[in-house]
């Protein structure tokens, strides 16, 4: 057994989640008046109720008493402390000194143990994202042949893409009426070609976002731009004008082509999905202005204070991260679905794919010890109430249990008839669907005699109209959280998005994992380069197992 699952605490979950076998949600919504009170917690404009969990208060006890067994607080206190987490690459976590707003050192503790205060790096980046955000939104900063910005382009994968592209979709009401955004990521040309189409190089920004600025996909698509302008009927100081990097190599970048002064730093104590608070969120700042994007900063920030400061049974992050190893470890969802109920979070579960799969899909601790128990859990969604008529199925009648963050915003940024009322029925009455159910007797008081009347002329035997009811039923008992916000700003998106940042890194803390490395993408990434240095080369291959080797074969024949 592991260090974990020896635990006393987690050997009482055990023996709870045994016990909790006829546990049935809607008979305890019945006996107990004050649940929903009990079991919600509220910050600013966030609200969340997770009182359809299949829990009661002597499970939130058992996992509360979990957190404290694995330290939860001290992993806490050490990564906001700046002292090196990331244990794999000797490296501190400090996304959240990109947001800090108050006037305390945040210290840094270097690799051979020097301490340094970040914060003056760190404004001094932002007071350059604010110069140069303002200038490309007024018009001060043009193109080569003097004419003003149409079209920003972020180009960059992973982190360096789904947090810019998200935040800039979810606070499309806040963006440049005279700007249009587009984010390339993929390698396929079809991404790139596509994008392009649309474009004048004449009135495009490029934004190329590359920690390293090695990122194969990356640089593939910025070298198919650069040479777009080294080409181009444009005046010789093209590229300097439309193309900026943000990375924390400045060499690279330089041997890119693209100039210093041209470059936004960010750093190596800066996940890369956790990136989108630094340099790396340029095309944010310039979308919404550099105002909004402090008011972003701000709503993380306050959620990291309420990490930092809430009791555990009143913690946001805290909270949703015991009931997700509450249904992974004990109740054996493989699962979650995050549900947002607003079209502008229609790229927040990818986005969160990411930052959960890649953070904490592990196999061995920090230690190097492989685990004994399930760790991170497949994470995925789309918005409602486009699920409901896909997957929800699934949800609903299926044999898997799948929990679910159900998020809606009480206003809507476009008041269009009565839409929004409907969409927000919607969002509460799946929750309330999945977790009441309908028995075979209340599905069998539904049938009409008229519909009876009906089947039996299309010749539908008896004994098959007497069945139709248990097709009908729902067992119900299917968790889900509720996240209310009051309406999507700049502030409230960032504390939407920390909210889930902590969560997975309480997870990682229970689980015993580096939530900060991502080893798993790097095999893949070497083996390509050998591929495709096969597929281009004219040779006969003799590397590889031969099922690739006939697929390189197949490829170059045709």
């Amino acid at each position: 057994m592991s260090e974990l699952t020896s635990l006393p605490q987690w050997g009482a979950l055990s023996d709870h989640a045994r016990g909790m076998a006829g546990f049935n949600l809607r008979q305890a919504f019945d006996t107990d008046p004050g649940r929903a009170g009990r079991f919600s917690v509220e910050l600013d404009d966030l609200f969340l109720d997770y009182s359809k969990n299949l829990i009661t208060d002597e499970t939130l006890g058992l996992l509360l008493a979990l957190a404290r067994a694995c330290d939860v607080e001290g992993f806490r206190a050490r990564m906001f402390a700046g002292e090196p987490i990331n244990n794999t690459e000797r490296r501190a976590v400090l996304h959240t000194a990109l947001r800090y707003q108050g006037d305390e050192p945040l210290k840094l503790t270097r690799p051979d143990g020097r301490e340094e205060d970040v914060r003056a790096e760190v404004a001094d980046v932002l007071l350059r994202m604010k110069a140069f955000a303002k200038e490309v939104r007024s018009g001060v900063r043009c193109g080569s042949t003097g004419l003003p910005f149409t079209d920003v382009v972020n180009i960059g994968i992973g982190g360096s893409d789904l947090g810019p592209a998200m935040a800039v979709r979810a606070l499309t009401p806040y963006t440049h009426d005279r700007l249009r955004f587009h984010f390339v990521s993929n390698v396929d040309p079809t991404h790139i070609a596509e994008t392009l189409r649309q474009l004048d190089l004449a009135t495009t920004l490029f934004i190329v976002v590359s920690k390293t600025f090695g990122t194969q996909e990356t640089l593939a698509n910025a070298r198919v731009v650069r040479d777009l302008y080294l080409t181009a009927q444009l005046p010789r100081n093209a590229l300097a004008k439309h193309v900026v990097a943000v990375s924390s190599e400045p060499k690279p970048v330089q041997d890119f082509g693209i100039e210093l002064e041209n470059m936004f730093e960010f750093w190596d104590w800066v996940g890369g999905r956790y990136s989108l608070w630094s340099a790396v969120g340029l095309s944010l700042a310039i979308a919404i202005g550099f105002d909004n994007f402090v008011q972003f900063h701000r709503g993380a920030h306050a959620m990291d204070k309420h990490f930092q400061t809430a009791p555990a049974g009143e913690n946001m992050p805290i909270l949703l991260a015991l009931l997700g190893v509450w249904y992974r470890n004990f109740l054996g969802a493989a699962t979650h679905a995050v549900l947002p109920y607003d079209q502008y979070l229609a790229r927040f579960p990818a986005y969160l794919q990411q930052a959960d799969m890649e953070s904490n899909g592990k196999r061995v601790d920090r230690n190097g010890v492989e685990v004994d128990y399930q760790t991170g859990p497949i994470l995925w969604g789309e918005p409602g109430t486009n699920g409901q008529h896909a997957f929800y199925q699934l949800i609903h009648q299926g044999t898997q249990l799948i929990p679910a963050d159900l998020i809606a915003c009480i206003r809507t940024h476009n008041p269009v008839a009565n839409l929004h009322d409907l969409l927000l029925a919607n969002c509460l009455a799946q929750g309330e669907a999945l977790m009441t159910g309908k028995t075979t007797d209340e599905a069998r008081t539904e049938v009409t005699a008229a519909e009876i009347e009906k089947l039996e002329q299309r010749g539908m035997p008896p004994e098959e109209i007497e069945r139709r009811p248990i097709h009908r039923t729902f067992p119900g008992n299917r968790p889900t959280n509720t996240l209310l916000i009051h309406k999507l700003t700049p502030g409230n998106l960032g504390a939407l998005i920390a909210l889930y940042e902590h969560k997975i890194h309480v997870q990682g803390a229970i689980w015993g994992l580096n939530s900060y490395d991502q080893w798993g993408v790097e095999l893949g990434k070497k083996l390509a380069g050998e591929v495709y240095s096969d597929i281009r080369t004219p040779r006969v291959v003799t590397e590889h197992d031969s099922s690739t080797r006939g697929l390189i074969e197949r490829i170059r024949k045709h």
